[in-house]
């Protein structure tokens, strides 16, 4: 009897783990579906109003389910949410932009790159500790960035990068500093008051492009609209249910199968073209990002969710 007992608690947790796992990887999956989604929206309607209606589906949690709109409201530093919704919502209509006008997995690599930023923000603004390993990864994560986007480089472009490619490259800074604001948001503030301000305020980012691009969907785009807001909103529930049992690093490197996804979706079905060496920058990206999100988080073996993925 004694020896079931001792043992019971460790099969549990082993069971928890491996749930937990299973569950991130479905979000990771789903994060990257929500990308193919958008560019199939986006291919007649445009990035911003995608961005805004998905944003906006994003709040039905809290308004259709009473226990998160009451935490939703419960909140104590509105500064620090307004930033976080504010560069978030920046970060979703930017990482939109590039989805409408470049390679889908090329726009979701760029945007994936922003716990390189998240990490080197929170050193700088909030006081974390900066270790000099960072500098080994991070330029393996830059080396690869430039190695795929020179892959689809179009005459013009500088370095590779055409004002698309500076779009999701973009989203991925502005993301970084939203994911800094959360950090020190979540002292104070719980997950869904940090999550309704991200899809409240960010909607109201993206609504200035959304009104004034505006085409209404038709038929089948009324689909693919509601895909990008199901596939975001299950995938962000799914990876905070799992974080109580996983470490952030394990959420660090499974997030990058989002970028993994919505490449071979594109390859796939849009007939996406992925050459040799983007083919290595995008292991070299994903690898460089993984030893990042290693070095920045060995501090912080919990967060919520939406503290290492990128906004999306």
């Amino acid at each position: 009897m004694s020896r079931l007992l001792l043992f019971a608690p460790v099969t549990v947790a082993k069971n928890d783990t491996h749930r937990a796992l299973l569950l991130m990887i479905a979000s990771a999956t789903m994060f990257g579906a929500m990308a193919y989604a958008a560019k199939v929206a986006s291919a007649r309607l445009p990035g911003p109003e995608v961005a805004m209606l998905r944003m906006a589906t994003g709040l039905l949690p809290c308004l259709l389910v009473p226990r998160y709109r009451r935490a939703a409201l419960r909140f104590n530093r509105i500064d620090l949410l307004l930033y976080r919704g504010f560069f978030g919502g920046l970060a979703v209509l930017l990482y939109f932009i590039a989805i409408q006008h470049i390679n889908v997995g090329v726009a979701t690599l760029l945007n994936y790159t922003a716990p390189v930023w998240s990490g080197l923000f929170s050193m700088l603004f909030i006081g974390e500790h900066f270790s000099a390993r960072v500098l080994l990864p991070l330029p393996i994560a830059l080396a690869g960035v430039f190695l795929v986007v020179h892959a689809h480089a179009a005459p013009g472009d500088i370095l590779g990068f055409g004002r698309w490619e500076i779009a999701g490259a973009l989203s991925a800074v502005a993301s970084g500093v939203a994911v800094t604001a959360i950090r020190a948001a979540r002292r104070s503030e719980n997950s869904w008051s940090v999550y309704a301000s991200f899809c409240l305020i960010g909607t109201l980012v993206c609504m200035p492009q959304g009104i004034a691009q505006w085409k209404t969907p038709h038929g089948a785009e009324w689909l693919s609209l509601g895909a990008t807001a199901l596939f975001a909103i299950g995938a962000q529930l799914l990876m905070t249910f799992s974080l109580r049992w996983v470490d952030a690093m394990t959420v660090g490197v499974i997030s990058q199968l989002a970028v993994l996804v919505s490449t071979a979706l594109g390859v796939l079905f849009l007939g996406d073209h992925i050459p040799l060496a983007a083919a290595i920058g995008g292991i070299l990206c994903i690898s460089g990002v993984a030893g990042v999100t290693y070095v920045t988080s060995l501090s912080k073996p919990a967060v919520d969710a939406v503290e290492i993925v990128p906004e999306g």
